[in-house]
């Protein structure tokens, strides 16, 4: 099966790697001018919405006609493979989120396996994670250049509250630094 199908139930199975874009205090504009900045960074092909997978331009009225978005991109393997996209407004902050379905993942790399409920999922997990890591990071950054938010949080259905003052962190992270938004690998 295709990786890339977004029909196939099973592309969309196992959860979902993710990078959150916290973009700040709620602001329609600003979510609107980020979901395109964002499918462009990533260069998505399609915007569907529904069980009837129409087609939407990606955009802040699109989550409320279909809740999550989906599409296809290239990762940097050159494999192609189903995303989505969703947005949530909590405590008046807005966050936009890319995410990677495991299911099509495991399709287009072995070593993913049983991520993140298997024995290889620890830090050596890091050697499939780091790189993809990385180039949502990159992606991330180009957004920022677009439509600056606050932060940005990537990794399995990461969490922004997640704790990494103790030492390991399971989430790679962007911050604002002195000049743009300063990387921080996930180390665990």
């Amino acid at each position: 099966m295709a990786a890339d199908d977004m029909i196939d139930s099973e592309n969309w199975a196992g959860g979902f790697y993710e990078l959150i874009l916290v973009l700040g205090p709620a602001d329609d504009a600003r979510l609107d001018r980020a979901a395109g900045a964002l499918w462009r960074a990533a260069d998505v092909r399609g915007c569907r919405v529904g069980v009837d997978l129409v087609e939407v331009t990606p955009g802040a009225q699109a989550f409320t006609t279909g809740g999550h978005l989906r599409g296809t991109l290239t990762l940097p393997s050159g494999a192609r493979v189903v995303c989505g996209s969703y947005t949530t407004r909590y405590d008046s902050v807005d966050n936009l989120v890319l995410y990677l379905p495991l299911g099509a993942l495991a399709r287009v790399d072995g070593r993913i396996g049983g991520y993140p409920f298997d024995q290889r999922s620890g830090v050596e997990s890091l050697t499939w994670r780091a790189p993809l890591d990385r180039w949502l990071a990159d992606i991330a950054v180009t957004v920022h250049a677009d439509v600056p938010f606050t932060r940005a949080i990537i990794g399995f259905e990461a969490d922004d509250d997640t704790d990494t003052t103790a030492g390991a962190s399971y989430t790679a992270r962007l911050v604002p630094g002195t000049n743009g938004m300063d990387y921080h690998p996930a180390t665990n």
